[in-house]
């Protein structure tokens, strides 16, 4: 066992603690970047004046008529930029643009002495606009061949002879939506300069020093001129790792032109216009069989959303690519990826990071085929798993592929799912109009930072002459508990009670350098870090104790007085991680998190409405930091990925009238999110046990993203329940979301079906009426006969 993951007797890592914030954030004392304007005096308040258009030329800008509106003290345009008028790491997004490349894309920004005058100040400024050719949804810039960025390819073996030696072949298309991160914090950054120049911001950000780095870029400064503090976040999700940036510069650039400190906070409904989403996502694919039901060959294009500029579509895509395999052996693949560019918001990270999209391709390929191969979903699920000594498509070997077949046990044992789908055949048989289904579905999900530069990270450690210990680290908090779990880590390693351990606000003039709070890798990463910083003043203090056993505030009372070193910065870097992304080869993850989600649901066969009846989770955590916080990571993730799998629908006008381009679900009016009423009726969640992971801090294991996808548990039960509205064999293709809607034209296909006397995906097929909550191309699957590339 590494010394990193080795854990001493009686820690304070592995107990279930509250959230540290729990206290504050119930009793409404937690402060959060936008609660400081009231301890900021002589605060200016800025407010966009966004384009009604998807793709315009901005031809002529009048700001004479704001600044004539009482309150409005200036309005920020192109002209006013010292530096360099770009706030993306691509240099591809213009922080005043030229060209407006989106509706609600921001082209000034006014600031006024209240929130209203600079709102008013911004409907007086007059915008002439050229309006230019749109593209707006993804299938219109497939066929348009709008593409950007680069076209990553994984491949292994040789898919067409994979195809050509299967005994079943399906081609198919698979298409899912974006999702809106909803935060319940939006973007909010406060900007003020100090009396030497210096440029402080306060932004709600899961990447300050990137934040650091746009500010100075945009301000023509270098970036030791910048600091960056995040207090914490009321959410991020992802949606804060890239798009805060120029939200932040637009609020610095005001207190250096005005000297005055300037508060940018959008509206609910500037933020969900003017930000970026989940991308959604377009496969076309063909998949072969064996007569037992193993996977031969897979190929598959996969396009990205990426909207109106790069931001991280790239990596996105790329974490896509690798994740399509999911838990399953596929000997023959070959997949093509592409970032289409549409006219919309700049698509961003979003929990999962690719990975939900790449994993829901296999999964429907999956629960299409089953009942054309006449195989029961959850057997040909297992049957297909990694056994240990295989490897991806992109040449890693799975690591502990027992352990997913572990948590699949488990859940199949405590969920009683024989049983239970045994009563659920009975239920349907007696049941005509309402029909339930039970899937099980499982998850394999790589932990690292696909830019292997970024997997390093860095801490600040102070223990004071009486004992007590502050500890700065370069990861954020948005309420996943990672500060929770860096205090248990820094007690840990010093041995001394969590009362004593405080923890600041990441800033970046204490900690440099850092990493996004991304990819499930913070506490991997910080934790490593905080450690590190611990035990080398552990190493110096035992020097001072040379075996006396001294309590803990004699030991450290007499180091100071012998000219010790009481503080130490700590650094880490992931070992064994390597990438060429120009073939899509390597070993990108440290290690894979599993986990396994059995789900229960009921339809209603007139509407298509449906509830959760029950879900059983089993996932994996390795030896968990914190399980309290672990837990709340998986229900939550669990939660937010039946959001994006069956209810989240967002929807922009893509008619050709005045409205084009519009996101029409901007409020929690009209887009819905998960709420209690949604929530299973029975939900359990075990920790994987035995699970320890060597090589990661106290043998522990990222939880945030990994539980996103067992809500596939849901899908895939939803598409058997409204199957089972149709003859058996019935192979139906379900929308994404799947929402009422969706279901129901699912369930009514699966009935034309049984009225046709064919099965859906067999040749001759066809629907009996449209489906209008169906994505622009239908998917339909297609058997082959033995020997030929169906489709």
């Amino acid at each position: 066992m590494s010394d990193l993951s080795r854990r001493p007797d009686d820690a304070a890592v592995g107990r279930a603690l509250a959230h540290e914030s729990a206290a504050q954030h119930v009793t409404g004392h937690a402060l959060y970047t936008d609660d400081l304007v009231h301890r900021t005096p002589h605060v200016l308040h800025a407010h966009p004046v966004c384009s009604p258009h998807p793709h315009a030329r901005v031809t002529r800008l009048d700001t004479s008529r704001a600044l004539a509106v009482e309150g409005v003290v200036r309005v920020l345009t192109a002209d006013d930029v010292p530096g360099t008028n770009d706030a993306g790491v691509k240099h591809d997004e213009p922080l005043f643009p030229e060209i407006v490349m989106f509706v609600g894309h921001a082209v000034c920004w006014v600031l006024g002495e209240t929130l209203e005058a600079a709102r008013l100040g911004a409907e007086a400024v007059e915008v002439d606009y050229e309006p230019l050719p749109a593209i707006v949804s993804l299938t219109e810039a497939i066929e348009a061949e709008s593409f950007q960025g680069g076209q990553p390819v994984v491949a292994r073996g040789d898919v067409e002879q994979g195809l050509a030696g299967a005994a079943h072949v399906f081609s198919g298309v698979t298409e899912m939506a974006g999702q809106e991160h909803f935060y319940l914090e939006t973007h909010a950054s406060l900007a003020l300069v100090d009396e030497a120049g210096q440029v402080f911001v306060q932004s709600s950000t899961q990447h300050p020093t990137e934040t650091q780095e746009i500010v100075a870029h945009v301000l023509g400064l270098d970036s030791h001129h910048v600091t960056v503090q995040c207090l914490r976040m009321g959410g991020g999700f992802g949606g804060k790792e890239m798009q805060p940036h120029g939200f932040a510069a637009v609020a610095a650039l005001g207190a250096v032109l005005t000297g005055r400190p300037v508060r940018l906070r959008l509206s609910r409904t500037h933020d969900m216009t003017m930000t970026g989403k989940r991308h959604g996502f377009h496969a076309q694919w063909r998949a072969g069989f064996d007569d037992d039901g193993r996977l031969t060959a897979l190929e598959a294009t996969l396009t990205s959303d990426g909207g109106w500029s790069l931001d991280l579509s790239e990596p996105v895509l790329a974490r896509a690519l690798c994740h399509v395999d999911n838990a399953y052996w596929i000997p023959h693949v070959l997949l093509h990826g592409r970032v289409a560019h549409t006219h919309k918001t700049s698509q961003t990270a979003f929990r999962g990071f690719g990975g939900p999209q790449g994993m829901l391709v296999v999964e429907d390929v999956l629960g299409r085929c089953a009942p054309l191969l006449g195989i029961d979903p959850v057997e040909l699920r297992r049957r297909n798993f990694y056994v240990e000594g295989q490897a991806t498509p992109y040449g890693q070997v799975v690591r502990h592929p027992e352990r997913v077949a572990a948590a699949w046990d488990q859940v199949m044992t405590t969920g009683e799912v024989e049983r239970r789908r045994r009563e659920i055949a009975a239920f349907n048989a007696a049941h005509e109009h309402t029909k339930r289904a039970l899937a099980v579905t499982p998850v394999k999900f790589g932990i690292s930072f696909n830019f292997t530069a970024f997997n390093q990270a860095g801490a600040l450690v102070h223990v004071y002459k009486d004992g007590s210990v502050l500890i700065n680290h370069g990861g954020t908090e948005m309420g996943q508990g990672l500060h929770t779990k860096m205090l248990q880590v820094a007690a840990t390693s010093l041995g001394v009670p969590l009362g004593k351990v405080r923890l600041a606000p990441t800033r970046t003039d204490k900690v440099p350098n850092t990493s996004a709070t991304a990819a499930s890798s913070s506490a991997d990463l910080n934790g490593g870090a905080v450690k590190n910083a611990c035990e080398q003043i552990l190493s110096r203090l035992r020097q001072v104790d040379a075996g006396r056993g001294l309590p803990w505030e004699d030991l450290v009372r007499e180091a100071y007085f012998s000219r010790v070193q009481l503080w130490a910065a700590g650094f880490y870097r992931t070992e064994g991680i390597h990438w060429d992304s120009t073939v899509m080869r390597g070993h990108p993850f440290k290690y894979f998190a599993y986990g396994v989600a059995a789900a229960e649901v009921e339809v209603d066969g007139f509407t298509g409405a449906y509830r959760t009846r029950r879900v059983d989770i089993v996932h994996d955590v390795g030896d968990s930091l914190s399980p309290l916080v672990d837990l709340g990571q998986v229900e939550g993730g669990f939660v937010q990925g039946v959001g994006w799998l069956t209810l989240e629908d967002l929807r922009w006008d893509e008619s050709s009238g005045p409205g084009r381009g519009r996101l029409t679900t901007q409020a929690a009016s009209t887009y819905k999110l998960p709420s209690i009423g949604e929530l299973p009726d029975e939900l359990n969640v075990a920790l994987l046990e035995h699970a320890h992971e060597d090589g990661v801090v106290y043998g522990s294991k990222a939880v945030g993203e990994p539980p996103v996808m067992l809500a596939f548990a849901v899908r895939e039960a939803l598409r058997e329940a409204a199957a089972a509205f149709g003859p058996d064999g019935t192979s139906v293709d379900l929308a994404s979301p799947a929402t009422p809607e969706a279901v129901f034209w699912a369930a009514e296909r699966a009935r034309s079906a049984g009225s046709d006397h064919v099965v859906e995906g067999l040749p001759g097929a066809v629907p009996d009426r449209p489906d209008p909550t169906a994505p622009a191309l239908h998917p339909r699957s297609e058997q082959a006969d033995r020997g030929t590339a169906g489709g």
